[in-house]
């Protein structure tokens, strides 16, 4: 292990972070389990951040891969491809767009791009609505929109970006508010904001904020956001590479907690889609997908092998209603969390929806982030054998959960058990 992490440091960037002061070598993995390069067996809590949803070696998706691997592996989007098209037509159906489109992509930074490209290229205009707090990928142009500023490492950027308030309900100027003034006064923010802006291309938004920390707004804030930004023309990005595919269990999609001014205009996923195979993409109005004037391709977008992992993976999601497991395990899952919580001055909030949980560590007395107290969580979860995530924005003080949505009650009871005693321990 430690030959293969001396190895890892002499060809990788120093900035490609690692968990865990030995870090861990994965080796392989089934249902919600995973084993070390030792042979030690942990329950994961963290699926790959948030991309193994469905479960580790799951048949119906590893044989899918197979058999197209035994066929053809890649043609490339220059040639009709049987698997994206099936799976494009059932994105879209469950999509809750109106006439969408399709365009599949390799990543989560690669679908962000692309809608931004899309909304900036319809709009004719380079400035961008993002939420403070906010993480969508790693490119030059989504490093450019995010509001965390531990992942953002060049305030460089093709992009004029404006942040707006809203995306973290418990911290900042409007944190004491009832939910229903807090969106008034995020909406009157919005307002102000646009009225010192001109010709805004786009808002883009994590109905739940992941790398922020699992933070999300009062249900219904981007509808009352999407009042206003019709008002200007302004189209709504919905970044569901984290919340898409039922995770939060209440809904299908992220947006559909604030869906009463209907779906995004643009809606981008990856992640969990694959179950761990490459795939991102964006799907949206034919209107501004159709927009581009000049070609594209993608190489490896939609590759047949990885669009085979996409239909098995979502056939296996929906017929086993993983969206209902989700919502069922998630909700025992965080009620024994906040009972755990609940005595321990170390935790300020246990939070989210389905399984998607976050535990956010503060100094005890205070409301002053702990990242200090999250590395040793996460180093106490391991040392019990969970493993889990950990984000925030300031600092990395909150300790992200997001188990397979196969999980099961015993797995949840299980993995409780053992955070609570790495929070006691801490």
């Amino acid at each position: 292990m430690k030959d293969l992490h001396s190895r890892h440091r002499a060809v990788l960037p120093d900035w490609l972070a690692l968990y865990y002061d030995t870090p861990l070598e994965l080796t392989h993995g089934e249902g919600r389990h995973v084993w070390d390069a030792a042979g030690r067996r942990y329950l994961d809590f963290f699926g790959g951040i948030l991309t193994t949803m469905t479960a580790h070696a799951l048949p119906e998706v590893t044989k899918a891969v197979a058999d197209q691997a035994g066929r053809i592996i890649h043609s490339s989007t220059l040639y009709l491809n049987r698997p994206m098209v099936e799976l494009a037509e059932r994105v879209a159906t469950l999509s809750g767009i109106p006439d969408p489109r399709v365009f599949f992509t390799t990543s989560g930074t690669e679908a962000n791009d692309t809608a931004l490209l899309l909304a900036t290229a319809h709009r004719r205009s380079n400035q961008i609505l993002a939420m403070r707090n906010s993480y969508h990928g790693r490119s030059f142009t989504a490093v450019g929109i995010t509001g965390n500023q531990t992942w953002s490492p060049t305030s460089l950027s093709p992009l004029q970006t404006l942040y707006v308030h809203g995306g973290v309900r418990t911290r900042g100027p409007y944190a004491a508010l009832s939910d229903a003034e807090f969106i008034e006064a995020c909406v009157a923010d919005l307002r102000d904001m646009l009225g010192q802006a001109r010709g805004v291309a786009a808002l883009i938004a994590e109905p739940v904020q992941g790398v922020g920390g699992f933070t999300s707004p009062p249900d219904g804030l981007y509808a009352a956001f999407r009042d206003v930004l019709a008002e200007h023309g302004i189209l709504w990005i919905a970044d569901e590479v984290q919340t898409g595919w039922g995770r939060t269990g209440d809904h299908f999609w992220g947006w559909q907690a604030h869906g009463a001014s209907g779906p995004p205009d643009l809606l981008t996923f990856a992640k969990g889609i694959g179950n761990g195979m490459s795939i991102g993409g964006v799907v949206g109005r034919a209107e501004i997908m159709n927009s581009l004037d000049a070609n594209s391709i993608s190489t490896f977008g939609g590759s047949p092998v990885t669009m085979a992992a996409g239909l098995a993976n979502l056939t296996y999601l929906l017929e086993h209603d993983l969206q209902g497991n989700a919502r069922r395990v998630g909700g025992l899952l965080i009620e024994r969390l906040r009972a755990i919580c609940a005595q321990l001055p170390l935790v300020h909030e246990v939070r989210g929806r389905g399984l998607m949980i976050g535990v956010e560590l503060v100094r005890p007395g205070t409301d002053e982030a702990n990242p200090q107290a999250a590395a040793a969580v996460l180093e106490a979860a391991r040392e019990g054998g969970l493993l889990i995530g950990k984000g925030g924005g300031h600092s990395t003080s909150v300790l992200r959960i997001a188990p397979p949505l196969s999980l099961t009650v015993a797995e949840a009871e299980e993995g409780a058990a053992i955070l609570g005693q790495a929070l006691r321990d801490a």
